[in-house]
């Protein structure tokens, strides 16, 4: 008998895939999402304002609701990131061709520090999420986590993956292609930099809620993290539909969206900071770099845009820079960890980094540090040591609007003045997505009361301050 079974077939559509593929498509996600200047799901370089916005500055405002912009940056983390990275970890262990044992577990602890992200990025950014009964097609419905519970978990399984990895062996280097590893092209040794410096990130982001753990873990991390520029760790390119999707937003949309934050370009401007026309472009006629007001519908034309290093299609998205780790170990000395250096020059390594990475020189940089208003010495007060660290690691991280938006919260600097017209003060964290209000209400209720009210003054359990 014949039947319609053969149309309801996708020829195009893979039906088993390799592990291995799965692992570059969740890189892909994971970046594009944390790196994304869309308004409608990475709001967060007007939070920590770097742009400002020009036809539509409902975002800038702090109003998360018109576009469900939680749900937007909920949504890919979990289902493109974290389900693609499960059903990949099943795959390769599964996988009887890997006959290599160190091979097959650097790809599984490669898989690791990849989730072991992404869960942070989701409990820094909403508090409380969904954890142990996560990524369950049983559980439709899974309950939310403490998010100071999942932080323990994590730093347990990061630990562990760290033990496991063997630099003198392949990850996803070998077989088919080289090209699985989007991030470091199967560099193992680059990976276990790369987990060590996620370990010290995590360390100093719960610092102020358990010092002695922090301690013990950015101790352990010494001499082990990022060492230079060439260590950073991103994803380059390609043209559409692998385009930076910056790039997406500046350049192919053929939109004028964003401008720059008078808050961060008046800053450059009193620096003379060398790294001013490489993250904006003059406005038509104008001689100096001029910033819009966070919150306004600013002109596009009377202020200087974004500039034109973030307007090429290949341009690489970080998840992490050596410049930032350079400054998470000036943080570290600070608070009198044992991890090597002083914290000026940790804070210094910091500022030549981040100079020279976007095309000037260490002689350069070398000028900037000695101005008085940026330089460090050992008589520098704590606070004003802190400051500093916290001003300038925001400087640096003006491509990476995530972690820009958890450093501001953590080191409480630079102090940001809410927009005209916000709806709030300065958010805490997201809200939590409308669909979780819909589909999982009595957890997202449970989750709700526990963190003090699914609102934007409630705190993720590090930020203490």
């Amino acid at each position: 008998m014949d039947t319609l079974d053969d149309y309801n077939v996708d020829p195009k559509r893979a039906s088993v895939v390799p592990g291995r593929t799965l692992v570059s498509t969740a890189q892909r996600a994971l970046v594009r999402t944390v790196v994304s200047s869309s308004v409608n799901n990475n709001p967060f370089r007007f939070f920590v304002q770097s742009w400002a916005a020009t036809t539509y500055a409902d975002e800038s405002r702090y109003d998360l609701i018109t576009r469900n912009i939680p749900q937007n940056f909920w949504t890919p983390l979990y289902r493109d990131v974290l389900r693609d990275l499960k059903e990949a970890k099943t795959l390769i262990a599964a996988d009887i061709t890997i006959d290599n044992p160190k091979v097959k577990a650097n790809q599984l602890a490669i898989i690791e520090v990849l989730e072991v992200y992404t869960w942070a990025t989701l409990v820094d950014t909403f508090g409380d999420v969904p954890y142990s009964e996560a990524l369950d097609f049983s559980k439709p419905q899974p309950k939310y986590d403490d998010d100071a519970a999942i932080y323990t978990d994590i730093i347990s399984r990061l630990n562990t993956a760290i033990g496991q990895m063997d630099a003198t062996a392949a990850g996803y280097n070998t077989g088919v292609t080289t090209s699985a590893d989007l991030l470091n092209n199967g560099n193992m040794a680059l990976w276990v930099k790369f987990a060590n410096s996620l370990k010290l990130r995590l360390a100093l982001t719960i610092a102020d809620a358990d010092k002695a753990k922090a301690q013990t873990m950015a101790e352990e991390t010494a001499g082990k993290t990022l060492a230079s520029n060439a260590d950073v760790i991103d994803l380059a390119f390609l043209i559409f539909p692998n385009s930076n999707p910056v790039f997406e937003d500046l350049v192919r949309s053929g939109r004028k969206d964003f401008v720059a934050s008078a808050t961060l370009v008046d800053t450059l401007n009193r620096f003379a900071d060398p790294r001013t026309d490489d993250f904006y472009k003059l406005g038509p006629g104008a001689t100096t770099f001029k910033g819009g007001v966070n919150g306004n519908a600013n002109s596009y034309n009377a202020f200087s845009a974004p500039g034109t290093r973030q307007e090429v299609q290949t341009a690489p998205g970080v998840l992490m820079s050596y410049a930032q780790v350079e400054f998470l170990l000036a943080d570290a000395v600070r608070r009198g960890f044992a991890v090597g250096g002083t914290v000026v020059s940790h804070y210094n390594a910091g500022i030549t980094a981040s100079i020279v990475e976007w095309g000037n020189t260490p002689a350069v940089a070398a000028t900037y540090i000695t101005q008085p208003r940026v330089a460090l010495s050992a008589s520098t007060s704590d606070a004003e040591q802190k400051r500093r660290i916290g001003v300038q690691q925001w400087i640096a991280l003006y491509n990476q609007p995530v972690d820009a938006y958890r450093e501001v919260r953590r080191l409480d600097s630079p102090k940001l003045i809410k927009p005209n017209l916000a709806k709030s003060e300065f958010p805490n964290r997201l809200t939590y997505p409308a669909i979780e209000q819909n589909l999982n209400t009595a957890n997202y209720n449970a989750a709700a009361s526990a963190i003090g009210g699914d609102n934007v003054n409630s705190k993720v359990f590090w930020d203490k301050l």
